[in-house]
């Protein structure tokens, strides 16, 4: 078999790219965050207690591009950066569908997902300013992985707090970050004073993502040797991640490749503004992109985007964060725990948030029934088990395609595969056995 130009599109080491792409440069009437005491815009300042400031500088910048140090490009090698653009020519077959499907490839890195981008890199930062000890919240596992690992590399400790109900999901979770050296506990937890306070209201919890970053920016908020580091939402975070969507025009190009519809997956945003950010910027400034469509994809069990409310809303469940302008459930709300953690947010990336205001991108939610069932599809034919988060990305992308296939239009699909599921192998268990629970809120 003769295999197709476009079957992987690679590209090398040192196409890596040089700088991160910021959309908050691009992207007309962003509102900034408040301090929750005086409702005045937050200072620098109101920061400091959790972050270093170089992260403070970058999660306020409204450059356009910022420079990706020397040490960080090549620690992402390590991640298996680039990541390759792949053709899903047995999942076209398979749907009988007229519609090319691309697929970005986030899950050969080897800590198995796209989390890794953001997390050398605030770790670099956080070992600049002399920082050794980071402690972060995560919610399928995947961030929690990340920054375990790359603390390895700059000589620093790392405390997780894992949503309860992932943690009990998904034990070797804790193999891996303990492997790592990193510490670990199950949120809420009795290490914080919040996390006491949630487990004497809410006995049975299963966590939330809202309540464990409290933990960690309580812990950190308490000793001044100790920073927080964010796995999504935030700008700074999103910053990083659009590595993904520089690489990815690199091999469109390549390719000849003109996408219809780009999709990812959102929780809180991070692999959804990694793949697009970098497009939207393009579009926004008239250079390319005029007729894609940008869909974000999200669980029905926390819906932000199509059924959340734009507004100011902490980032977190205790209000140590300052308030937010995003589309939100409600700081307290607590979703149905499902196999995709790393989605279990109330809110979103306020960036994603405005963008979704502005009409820039649309925006569609499904039940982890359904998602499952495209991931089996995925595995039957392209051999690859996606992670519960990353079928929603998959959903989307078959739905478009079965339109394509109605309509009879040969339309183009990108996604990303934000990272592999062969530790979410419970979940897929009780897709095929008929008990995996309904989702929907």
């Amino acid at each position: 078999m003769t295999i197709p130009f476009d079957a992987r599109i690679n590209l090398t080491p040192e196409d890596i790219p040089k700088r991160w792409y910021n959309l908050a440069a691009d992207l007309p009437g962003l509102k900034p965050p408040l301090n929750p005491g005086t409702g005045e815009v937050a200072k620098p300042e109101d920061f400091e207690p959790i972050f270093c400031k170089e992260i403070i500088r970058q999660e306020g910048s409204t450059e356009r591009y910022i420079d990706i140090p020397e040490e960080v490009r090549d620690n992402l090698i390590y991640l298996n950066r680039p990541a390759p653009l792949q053709r899903a020519y047995r999942l076209e077959k398979y749907l009988k569908t007229p519609a090319k499907i691309y697929f970005k490839r986030e899950d050969m890195s080897p800590l198995g997902s796209h989390k890794g981008n953001t997390a050398i890199a605030q770790a670099y930062y956080n070992a600049e300013a002399g920082i050794h000890t980071l402690t972060t919240e995560t919610g399928a596992g995947q961030w929690g992985t990340a920054l375990a690992m790359v603390s390895n590399l700059y000589d620093i400790k790392t405390t997780v707090f894992m949503v309860k109900g992932s943690y009990l999901a998904k034990p070797l979770r804790k193999t891996i970050i303990n492997t790592y050296g990193a510490t670990i506990y199950a949120s809420p937890s009795e290490h914080t004073e919040f996390g006491k306070k949630i487990l004497k209201e809410h006995p049975e919890t299963t966590g939330s993502l809202g309540i464990a970053i409290s933990e960690a920016c309580e812990m950190a908020a308490n000793d001044k040797n100790i920073c927080y580091s964010l796995g999504s939402v935030l700008n700074h975070v999103m910053l990083h991640q659009t590595v993904i969507g520089i690489e990815t025009m690199q091999q469109m190009e390549i390719g000849e490749i003109e996408p219809d519809y780009v999709v990812a997956c959102t929780g809180g945003g991070s692999n959804f503004a990694g793949l697009t950010f970098p497009m939207l910027g393009e579009k926004i400034r008239g250079k390319g992109f005029k007729d894609t469509q940008f869909v974000a994809v999200e669980p029905r069990a926390a819906p932000s985007l199509t059924k959340g409310e734009f507004k100011y809303d902490y980032g977190d469940t205790a209000g140590f964060t300052p308030l937010l302008m995003m589309y939100t459930l409600g700081s307290e709300f607590i979703p149905s725990s499902i196999h995709a953690g790393g989605l279990r947010y109330h809110g979103m990336s306020p960036l994603v948030s405005a963008a979704y205001d502005t009409g820039l991108i649309t925006a569609r939610s499904y039940d982890q029934t359904q998602t499952f069932e495209a991931g089996i599809t995925m595995a039957r034919t392209e051999g690859i088990i996606p992670a519960p988060e990353s079928c929603h990305a998959l959903k989307g992308a078959i739905d478009l395609a079965l339109e394509c296939k109605e309509k009879n239009e040969e339309k183009t699909i990108v996604f990303c595969l934000s990272g592999h599921g062969l530790l979410d192998l419970y979940g897929y268990e009780q897709y095929l056995d008929g008990t995996l629970p309904s989702s929907e809120i």
